[in-house]
């Protein structure tokens, strides 16, 4: 059985075999001629080149030892095609055969070819991971110089090698495609975020308009390629009055709705909706003031963008026709009453994400100083009020004063990235840790779950 819908030369599509209803049959197809070779972006991806007539898909069987795969079927463009193989294992032997089919009953299979993978790199990340009831897939993050996926063993499947690093979020979209936004050597122009397909490919990059610079910590690409994106804009203000100083350099996160093409949809900026006092006087004290550090953006059941402020301890839902303030939750202007939380509810937040009609989870840093935890809230706009209904953590407590981000998986599972805390854990809906990455996790800012290398943004919820 064959399954379609992955990578002619330059994507991933879906394709539909022919339907001969009652006619003659089809011939067999033909396969003339196939070869093999590594790609320039991993040693554990191999592309799979196919001279082929009469087939309207082909795909690749392959294994090591008892070991066998089929990769997703590919529409030839003419009478060729070019099938990826994803997630091989280092230093082995394979063997291949092309399989080409025609009206999805008929198939051809080509001799044998041999390949055998290279191994991995000196400086790619090494992962130990532990836990019974792991979901199924595999845990995308960015480590070092690297963006990778890992199995539920901890072994890497995939990877992407950056010049520099991938600027700690190495992310999936919807779309089936990775971003990142490396820094450039040069730290005061700008960084936009680069777009790569399965095979590690730069596809498009996003920038800021109005020359403002992008903020690595979130992006959301939409279906017809227009985005969402957080930048930077800093203004000089006199402070001096509010315990400040007199030429304060205020960076205030500006979100953008750009499209394909660059043109700027919609914009908001907190100098035109915030006051400066709306952050704690200590933190506005010096000559650069992180004023509401934007980490995260999501969209409400309604379509209106809720987005996350660490430095507010605030998540605000902000109506994307007009700009206007809808709410504010947590923080010095709150407007909340949380139950079975704190007063203020969290503090110094990451990872926020809807995860359905008047519910969300996040990753709260340091509403206890004692342990960092992902929280899921219900919230009632109307009457403004947020409750708090599931916190997991690790036990031991760890702390995670920097970074993280939280996953809503199917069946009630959250995957939770602790920052600077250096642990990975995936939770069930019983709040029982049921996998994480032990040992030599680093700093992982976000990580997610996918179910495919070939189309890793399916199956994905942001």
């Amino acid at each position: 059985m064959r399954v379609l819908g992955v990578v002619a030369a330059i994507g991933l599509v879906t394709a539909c075999s022919n339907d001969l209803g009652g006619g003659a049959p089809a011939p067999p197809p033909v396969i003339e001629a196939v070869g093999v070779a590594g790609t320039s972006v991993n040693v554990l991806s191999a592309l799979v080149t196919v001279r082929v007539r009469g087939a309207d898909s082909v795909s690749v069987r392959y294994g090591a030892g008892a070991a066998l795969g089929l990769t997703p079927a590919v529409i030839p463009t003419g009478d060729s095609a070019v099938v990826p193989i994803l997630g091989l294992m280092p230093g082995t032997a394979y063997t291949m055969r092309v399989v080409a089919y025609a009206a999805d009953v008929q198939a051809a299979l080509a001799a044998a070819v041999a390949y055998v993978t290279d191994t991995l790199p000196s400086d790619l990340p090494h992962y130990v991971a532990s836990g019974s009831d792991p979901a199924t897939g595999y845990i995308v993050f960015g480590a070092g110089k690297y963006g990778l996926a890992i199995d539920n063993t901890g072994r890497v499947v995939w990877y992407v090698r950056f010049a520099t690093a991938p600027g700690l979020n190495f992310q999936v979209q919807p779309n089936g495609h990775y971003v990142a936004r490396p820094p450039t050597p040069d730290p005061s122009d700008l960084e936009p975020w680069v777009e790569l397909d399965p095979l590690g490919r730069v596809t498009r990059t996003f920038d800021c308009a109005g020359g403002l610079q992008p903020r690595f910590h979130d992006l959301a690409v939409e279906p017809d390629g227009s985005y969402w994106i957080m930048c930077d804009e800093v203004r000089t203000m006199d402070l001096s009055a509010l315990g400040g100083v007199a030429q304060a350099q205020v960076t205030g996160t500006v979100v953008q709705h750009v499209s394909a093409a660059g043109a700027l949809l919609f914009q908001w900026s907190p100098f035109d909706h915030f006051a400066i006092t709306d952050l704690d006087s200590a933190s506005r004290a010096g000559a650069a003031v992180n004023w509401t550090h934007g980490n995260a953006l999501d969209f409400d059941a309604d379509g209106n963008l809720l987005v996350s402020f660490r430095s507010l301890s605030e998540i605000t839902k902000i109506d994307t026709r007009s700009g206007v303030v809808i709410w504010r939750m947590g923080g010095l202007r709150n407007q909340f009453t949380f139950v079975n939380a704190p007063p203020l509810g969290f503090a110094r937040q990451h990872g926020l994400r809807v995860t359905g009609p008047g519910r969300l989870v996040l990753l709260d840093n340091l509403g206890d100083p004692n342990g960092s935890r992902a929280e899921r809230y219900e919230y009632d706009e109307v009457r403004h009020i947020a409750r708090l209904v599931a916190s997991y953590g690790p036990n031991p407590a760890i702390v995670a004063q920097l970074g993280g981000t939280t996953q809503d998986l199917p069946g009630g599972r959250t995957l939770v990235a602790f920052g600077n805390g250096e642990r990975v854990e995936e939770y069930d809906s019983a709040g029982r840790m049921a996998w994480h990455i032990v040992g030599n996790s680093g700093y992982v800012f976000r990580a997610q779950r996918i179910q495919s290398l070939y189309h890793p943004g399916v199956e994905s919820r942001r």
